[in-house]
This record gives C-alpha cells, structure tokens and sequence, in this order.
C-alpha cells in the first residue's frame, strides 16, 4: 500500500504532460483545428440560389417586416440569442410530436429570422430523410444533399446552398434513403452536427415528429438543444407528455405553438404598425392605416 502512496504522490508532485485535443474530422478529412481556414474554403466554394420561395411557403419576407409573423420569430430569435449568450447552444433540432403540425414552417422561419441579422451565418439543415419539404418551400434542388454527403456521393459544398444576399445557407435532404435511422447512426453524422457550428453561429435542423419515428430523438442526442413545435386545437396533452418522455436529453429549450388565428395576431400589432409609413405615403402625406391625408 506504500508503494502506491508513493506512486501517487510522486505524480501529484511531477510536471503533467500537456493533453492534446482530440481532432476531430469529418469524411474528407476536414479538421476542426482551423475552422477559419476551413470556413473560408468551404464557403467560398457553396453556389448561390435566388430567393424565389413557393406560393404557399408562408415564409417571411425581409421586405415586409412589419407583418405580425415576422414579429413573432423575430421575438423567438431574441429568445435564442440571448440564451446563446449564457450557454454555447449553435444547434437546434426543430421537432413535433406528430406530423401536420407545422415543425418544418417554424425551422424554415427562424432559421429565416436568425438570417436577417448582420453576419449571423445561418443554416438550414434538413434531416426529415422521410418526408423531406425545405427543398419545396425554398424552390431548390433536393439533390445531392444530407444523404449524398453521408455515402460519399458527393462534397459537403455541393450539397449547400446560400440563399443570395443573405445570410441564409441550405442543406437539403439528398436522394431518398431506404433506412433513414441507420443512415443517421453512422459516425459521420455526429462528426458533421459537431463540426458544423464552426462555420455557422446557428445550425437549424428540421428533423421528422417524436412519435412517429427515433430519429429526432437521436439527433436531438447530438445537438445544443431542441424545440417543440404544436398546433393549437390539434396537438393533445397526451401526446406532448409522450413526446417529452421519447427524448433522450433533458435539452428542450422550448415549445412553438402554432396555429393562431390571424385575428389573435394582428389585433396585438394595429397600434403601433397603423401609423407605419411607406417612403410613397411619407411622400404623398397620408397614413398606412386609412389611407387619410395627415
């Protein structure tokens, strides 16, 4: 027993060697040690796509940013980034309980929102390998995309796409999968969620509902923090609990209730946007609210 006493207190008393960080590399030998470097050369590399958003997307518009939808995100957005400011959280799963209830329109909104700001490099991942839809709302190609990148069919900047004169970056999906949740076991994927937050202050992923399949589940495993998405008059509190149960890490940062009417929304705006001026009615002296001469 002395000779342990001894060994022990001869390591306490000796100089310990430096820990080097693990690298930590993703297919392609891409590593994490210059993230700068790495940034510069991948995102360089990504091709740009107009923001020509579907008819029916309801997605938000920098150019109307006084609708009461932009409102509401924007108030999440502040949510976030203030949170991002006590913690490092730079990934976010976006899920639901169950499908239709409006998880990938709130991840496509807010990763929207996040974009708006100055420099705040955002991306939009779609891991819903099942029923993929940012490649619909957002008008893209859905491949090579997630899928692609994860066999080796392609490079990580050929699946990305910058939304022009934003800072709005989109991964699509890729090509269907014939088993989405072994795809995302794969060691790859954790390397991809790990590495990506040093090439964007926010990692967004849309991802399939807690209930019908493990994969948000596991991809909320990987990730700063997860988001609930449920839909008034629709979402039951037995499947919110359930779906609450199903998580693996205690990381929910949130729920996003969606469904309001758009009376409930507007009427909290009327006063403080009715007197919002467009350059043309500054100019001709009238009012946005009534369209009278003030």
């Amino acid at each position: 027993m002395s000779r342990v006493h001894d060994a022990l207190r001869r390591a306490e008393l000796s100089p310990a060697a430096p820990v080097q960080p693990p690298v930590l590399e993703t297919p392609g030998q891409v590593s994490r040690e210059t993230p700068a470097v790495q940034a510069g050369s991948l995102l360089d590399n990504i091709k740009e796509t107009p923001f020509h958003p579907a008819p029916d997307a309801h997605l938000l518009d920098a150019a109307q940013p006084h609708e009461p939808p932009s409102e509401e995100f924007r108030t999440l957005r502040t949510k976030l980034n203030h949170i991002q400011t006590l913690q490092p959280i730079h990934s976010i799963v976006v899920t639901s309980p169950s499908p239709a209830e409006g998880k990938s329109f709130a991840a496509a909104n807010l990763a929207l929102a996040e974009s708006h700001l100055e420099g705040n490099r955002t991306l939009l991942a779609d891991f819903d390998f099942r029923r993929p839809v940012m490649h619909t709302l957002f008008q893209v190609d859905r491949t090579p995309g997630v899928t692609d990148y994860l066999q080796g069919k392609c490079e990580l900047e050929d699946c990305i796409k910058r939304v022009s004169g934003t800072n709005l970056y989109i991964l699509p999906a890729g090509e269907a999968v014939l088993n989405p949740l072994e795809l995302l076991n794969l060691k790859e994927v954790k390397q991809l969620v790990d590495w990506l937050p040093s090439l964007f202050n926010w990692v967004i992923f849309d991802s399939p509902p807690l209930l019908f399949a493990a994969d948000a589940n596991l991809l909320s495993t990987l990730c700063d923090g997860t988001l609930l998405v449920v839909r008034m008059g629709t979402t039951t509190i037995d499947s919110v609990t359930r779906a609450m149960q199903s998580l693996c890490e205690n990381n929910v940062l949130g729920i996003i209730v969606n469904g309001a009417r758009r009376g409930e929304l507007y009427s909290k705006y009327t006063y403080y946007h009715s007197y919002y001026y467009t350059p043309q009615e500054k100019d001709a002296g009238t009012s946005h609210r009534d369209g009278r001469r003030v």
